[in-house]
C-alpha cells in the first residue's frame, strides 16, 4: 500500500500494522523560513510491506499513534539526518523516536565522508537514483500534486535498502557499538531543548572579557525567548551582527544604543530598546564569578601541538575509514592540549582505541609522525641508549 493518509482513523491503521515490523524507515518535510518552530507538512513511513505519507495539515488530524510508533522500543526508527526530523516529533509529541538508526551517521562511522548526501549514499549502497525535482517545494500548499507525493515517498523507501546496506557493514566492521554510541545523543531529549541561557554558547568565541561574556549571555538569552514566544526566526528579532556588536559595546542609553552602526532602525523608539538596555544592565550587574570558563587563546606550543593533532586525526580517520569529524573535533583537540583528562569524546571508548590515546602519546613526546611513501605513519619514539 503506497499513498497519502489524511484521516486519524487511516492513521492508526497504518501505524498498527508498521508496528508489527522490525523496523520503519521515516522522514518529514516541514516548512521554518518564517517561524522559529518548524511546521510538519507532512511525515513520510516505509516498512517492507507498504510507505505512505501522512498529511500532517489535514483538519483535525490525530498524530498520538505515529508518536505511539516513534516511541515503540521494539520498532527500530530508521532516518538520515535525524536531528530536525526527531526536534519535530519531540517539539509536537513529546517523544523522542527510539530506538534509533541515522544513515547519515552510520555512513561516516563506514568511512563514507563526512559530506555523503543522501541521493549519493543511496546511489553507492543501492544503485537507486533518488529523485531530487521536488526538494525545494513549498510543502504547505495544498492540494500535494502526484510529483511531491512520490518524491516524498521515494525518500523512505530507498531508505530502506540504505539501513540493510549499512547495518550490514557495521556488524561485518564490528562497529555497531560505535554507532550505538552517537544514538544515545540523537535519542536524548536533552539534545532538542531550547534553552535561551545557552543561546549564547554558539558567540562564545567573540567575546573574551567577563564584561563581555555578561552582557552576550543576557543579550542572546533575551532574543531566544522572545523568538521562541513569538515563534519567529531569531534574524526576525535582531541579527546576529546587531547582537554582537550590542553585547561589546554594553550601551547603557538609548542615545547610545541608537548610535550603534549595526543596531536596528530606530530601536532607540521601540520596545525592543528598552528590552535590550534591560538586558544590557542585566549583564553588567552579574557577579563575574558566576559567569562560565571560557578558553583563553592558547599559548606557547598549545597551537602548534593542536596542530601536530590534526594530523593524527587526518592519518586515524584515513587508516580507519571514519569521519574525521566523528573521531574528534578541534575542540577536543584543543582540550586534549589541555588537559590530559578532558571529558571530551575523542578520549573515551572507541575513539580513544582509535585515535584518543595516541593522541596523548603524540602530545607527551612518546609518539612522532613521518611520512614513508607520501603517507603519514607514526612512529613510536624510543630514546636512543648510548653505547657503553
Amino acid at each position: 500500500m503506497n499513498g497519502v493518509v489524511t484521516t486519524s482513523q487511516a492513521v492508526a491503521a497504518a501505524c498498527a500494522r508498521m508496528a508489527k515490523h522490525s523496523f520503519v524507515t521515516v522522514d518529514t518535510e516541514f516548512h521554518r523560513e518564517t517561524t522559529f518552530w518548524p511546521i510538519l507538512c507532512l511525515v513520510q513511513l516505509a516498512s517492507d510491506e507498504e510507505a505512505i505519507a501522512i498529511d500532517a495539515l489535514a483538519p483535525g488530524l490525530d498524530l498520538s499513534p505515529l508518536y505511539a510508533l516513534m516511541a515503540n522500543p521494539d520498532v527500530v526508527k530508521v532516518f538520515h539526518a535525524a536531528r530536525q526530523d526527531v526536534e519535530i516529533f519531540w517539539k509536537l509529541g513529546g517523544v523522542v523516536p527510539a530506538p534509533m538508526f541515522d544513515t547519515q551517521v552510520a555512513a561516516m562511522v563506514c568511512g563514507y565522508g563526512e559530506q555523503v548526501s543522501y541521493s549519493e549514499l543511496a546511489r553507492s549502497l543501492t544503485r537507486a537514483h533518488v529523485d531530487k525535482s521536488s526538494r525545494f517545494t513549498d510543502w504547505q500548499r495544498r492540494p500535494l500534486a502526484q510529483a511531491q507525493i512520490d518524491y516524498a515517498i521515494g525518500d523512505v523507501t530507498h531508505l530502506r535498502d540504505v539501513y540493510r546496506a549499512l547495518d550490514a557493514k557495521l556488524a561485518a566492521t564490528g562497529r555497531r557499538e560505535w554507532l550505538e554510541d552517537e544514538m544515545k545523543v540523537l535519542t536524548s531529549a536533552e539534545t532538542y531543548e531550547q534553552h535561551p541561557e545557552r543561546a549564547w554558547e554558539r558567540f562564545q568565541s567573540r567575546a573574551r572579557k567577563p564584561r563581555d561574556i555578561a552582557v552576550l549571555m543576557a543579550l542572546c538569552a533575551w532574543r531566544e525567548a522572545e523568538a521562541q514566544s513569538r515563534d519567529v526566526p531569531r534574524a526576525r528579532v535582531m541579527k546576529d551582527d546587531a547582537l554582537i556588536e550590542i553585547a561589546l559595546a554594553a550601551p547603557k542609553t538609548m542615545a547610545e544604543l541608537g548610535a550603534l552602526r549595526a543596531a536596528p532602525r530606530s530601536i532607540e523608539r521601540s520596545r525592543a530598546g528598552e528590552e535590550v538596555l534591560a538586558a544590557v544592565a542585566r549583564g553588567l550587574a552579574r557577579d563575574p564569578k558566576t559567569l562560565p570558563k571560557v578558553d583563553r587563546e592558547r599559548r606557547g606550543g598549545g597551537a602548534a601541538t593542536v596542530e601536530l593533532l590534526k594530523v593524527l586525526l587526518r592519518q586515524a580517520s584515513e587508516e580507519s575509514g571514519v569521519a574525521a569529524r566523528m573521531i574528534a573535533t578541534t575542540d577536543d583537540l584543543e582540550a586534549i592540549v589541555r588537559s590530559d583528562r578532558a571529558t571530551v569524546p575523542a578520549l573515551q571508548g572507541w575513539r580513544r582505541k582509535l585515535f584518543g590515546a595516541r593522541a596523548l602519546e603524540l602530545k607527551h613526546g612518546r609518539l612522532a609522525l613521518t611520512v614513508e611513501h607520501g603517507k603519514v605513519v607514526t612512529l613510536e619514539w624510543q630514546e636512543q641508549q648510548a653505547p657503553a
